[in-house]
Parts: structure tokens; C-alpha cells; sequence
């Protein structure tokens, strides 16, 4: 049996899970503002506990990578590397963009005949990281990065060619936002966060790839100064 520690702190949410075989077991998550640094060790040792686990039990210890949250991501990747570090374990990091994606499946939130997805971070204002991704249509595959995770700022305009070729979901913190400038019929919104529960699939299959970090030299994509220009990229 696989036991993965998930710790996704890349948005105001704040959550922790362990799965065992892709599936989530035990889970804390919490919306309190500025709370990751207190609450993200804490949610370890609860979920451990719960699990009668301890650190060492673990066959792995997934952190969500970002883009996102300075603050956040960092306090979830340190917590992340003092416990592979600690304990012998395999860093595993996945982007916050992959984990919205894949959760639009999990969580069954696209519509009908959608194979088109858009994670969207939110920035400030009308900004957002955002990457498109495809989906196969079988929910046993996990949609492709299909573009580049970029900086955008949104318009009525940026996403005019991929919604006139059929529906595409928009997902994330950075959704709700952006509902009153995109006006398509094709355009769906699902304002959600990403959270530790997730990332379960996608941690599975990365333990039995063995897709691992250098503990060591690992670094978060980290929320950059953004420059407010707009993006004229082809995204699909």
C-alpha cells in the first residue's frame, strides 16, 4: 500500500491530506486568512495521528508548487522538505494548475462533452495565472498541460478563439472574477481551491512513475511581480 502526505497551500486554503492508493484517507483543510503558517503543521499531526501514522509510515510527501501564494507556498514546501528530510522520504510536487485540472474530473465539474479546461489563479484585479489543458473525455485519465502557464490579464478579447470551438471550463480562485468579462455561452465557471484531497490521483501515479524532486534544490513556482500586459498566445 502507497501512503502519500499531501500538503497543498498554494491559495487562501489551507489543507493537508494522507491517501492510501490514491485515495484520501484523512483530511483537514481551513479558509482562516493568513493561517497557513499555523495551521499546516498542526494538520500534519492531526491527519497522522488519525491514521496512527507516523512520518515515517509514509511512503512519500506531495506540495502542491505553485504558481500561487508567496507566503503560502512557501511554508507548504518547507513543511514538505523538513519532512522528507527528516524522515528519508521522496519529495513529489505537483503544479497548482495540474491539480485543478485534475480535480474538474474528480469532482465531476465539467460540463457535458467539455475537453477543455483553464485553471485560473487569481493575481489581483483582472489578473490571473491561467493554462489551458485537454481532456481525453475517459475519467480515468488526468487532462494534459496543453499550452503554457502564463500571466494573463484578462479581457473580453483573450479567449475569443478557443470558445468559439465548443465549451471550456474555467476553473479556480481566479474564475468568478473573470464570469463578467467572458460572456461566451461556451465558457463555464467553477470557483473552487485547490486542495490536499486533490492531489491524490496525481501523487499516486507520480510515486509509481517515480517522478521526484531534489529535496535539496527544490524551489516553488513562486507568484512573480506581475507585468501587466496581455497574453496573445494561441492556448489550444
Amino acid at each position: 500500500m502507497h501512503r502519500i502526505l499531501l500538503i497543498e497551500t498554494s491559495t487562501s486554503l489551507c489543507s493537508v491530506a494522507i491517501a492510501a492508493d490514491g485515495k484520501v484517507i484523512a483530511s483537514r483543510e481551513s479558509r482562516e486568512e493568513r493561517a497557513h503558517a499555523a495551521m499546516t503543521a498542526p494538520f500534519i499531526k492531526e491527519v497522522l495521528a488519525e491514521c496512527a501514522m507516523d512520518a515515517k509510515d509514509l511512503d512519500a510527501v506531495c506540495v502542491s508548487s505553485g504558481p500561487g501564494s508567496y507566503t503560502g507556498l512557501r511554508v507548504g514546501s518547507s513543511s514538505a522538505k523538513g519532512l522528507c528530510f527528516g524522515s528519508g522520504l521522496p519529495l513529489i510536487a505537483i503544479r497548482t494548475p495540474e491539480i485543478l485540472a485534475d480535480m474538474a474530473v474528480t469532482e465531476g465539474l465539467l460540463p457535458k462533452g467539455c475537453t477543455r479546461i483553464v485553471p485560473m489563479i487569481d493575481a489581483r484585479r483582472m489578473e490571473v495565472y491561467c493554462a489551458p489543458f485537454s481532456f481525453s473525455g475517459d475519467p480515468s485519465d488526468s487532462p494534459v498541460l496543453a499550452g503554457e502557464i502564463s500571466p494573463l490579464v484578462v479581457d473580453a478579447d483573450c479567449f475569443g478563439p478557443i470558445l468559439s470551438d465548443g465549451p471550456v471550463l474555467f476553473i479556480g480562485d481566479g474564475a468568478a472574477k473573470c464570469s463578467g468579462v467572458i460572456t461566451s455561452e461556451n465558457a463555464h465557471f467553477a470557483q473552487v481551491n485547490p486542495h490536499a484531497a486533490g492531489m491524490a490521483r496525481l501523487a499516486e501515479r507520480a510515486l509509481c512513475e517515480k517522478r521526484f524532486e531534489d529535496t535539496a534544490y527544490f524551489e516553488p513556482f513562486y507568484l512573480k511581480e506581475f507585468v501587466a500586459t496581455v497574453s496573445r498566445k494561441k492556448l489550444f
